[in-house]
This record gives structure tokens, C-alpha cells and sequence, in this order.
């Protein structure tokens, strides 16, 4: 259970923070708790560390992906190989 009036948090309300921090949805006191929480929960400062290296590759991926026409053109190619 949690203590919702303590400064103190599980680490699934730690990590429940962390998620709405992510998406800029925290509150001042969620991200002080948050925070304090990270001080003495090292499986929380992991799950904290992984949640933004998510969220730096979702929003700047850096994927460059092929147009459509060598896509069909590599399509086709396979296509005669196979029936060799």
C-alpha cells in the first residue's frame, strides 16, 4: 500500500511517476518524491535511466528507411531469385 501523504513512495508509485514525468504529466510533489526515491532505490534509478534512453530514441530516432521504389525494386529481385 501506498503512504500517499508521506514524502516516502513505493517503487511502484516511483515508477508510476517516473512514467507520467516521462510525458511531462508529473507534479511538482510526484517529481520531488520521485526524486527522493531515486536516492536509495537502485532498481528504481535503473528503471528511471532506461524509461528516458526510451524516450530520447522514440522522439529523435534515428532510422532511415528506404523509399518505396528500391523497396520494390529489392522485392522483385527477391522474387527472381527464389524462383531460380
Amino acid at each position: 500500500m501506498s503512504n500517499k501523504k508521506g514524502i516516502f513512495v513505493e517503487c511502484a508509485d516511483a515508477n508510476h511517476f517516473c512514467d507520467k514525468n516521462q510525458y511531462k504529466e508529473a507534479t511538482f510533489w510526484e517529481k520531488v518524491k520521485l526524486n527522493i526515491h531515486l536516492i536509495y532505490c537502485r532498481a528504481c534509478r535503473k528503471y528511471s535511466v532506461t524509461n528516458s534512453k526510451l524516450t530520447k530514441l522514440v522522439k529523435d530516432p534515428k532510422v532511415i528507411s528506404i523509399n518505396a521504389y528500391d523497396k520494390n525494386a529489392m522485392k522483385e529481385r527477391l522474387k527472381q531469385k527464389m524462383n531460380e
